[in-house]
């Protein structure tokens, strides 16, 4: 049975693994990072909510924008 995914604070690490479950958490950290740099509006966006790369849990709002530009795990 798949998570059902909530709006609500995750760590980054949880939410990276869940984007892309058959790499390592290094590598999928790496691809969560690109996907936000390279993802112009959505990178903006968290900018606007205080995100900070090197943070290690998001917060609900951050987390829904996440989902809203690149869905939902």
């Amino acid at each position: 049975m798949e998570k059902e995914w909530h709006i609500q604070p995750y760590y980054k690490s949880e939410l990276a693994q869940a984007y892309a479950p058959e790499i390592s958490l290094k590598a999928a950290l790496n691809r969560m990072a690109l996907w936000i740099k390279i993802n112009a509006p959505l990178s903006e966006a968290l900018h606007e909510t205080g995100y900070h790369p090197k943070q290690k849990l998001l917060t609900s709002r951050q987390v829904e924008l996440i989902f809203h530009y690149l869905g939902q795990p």
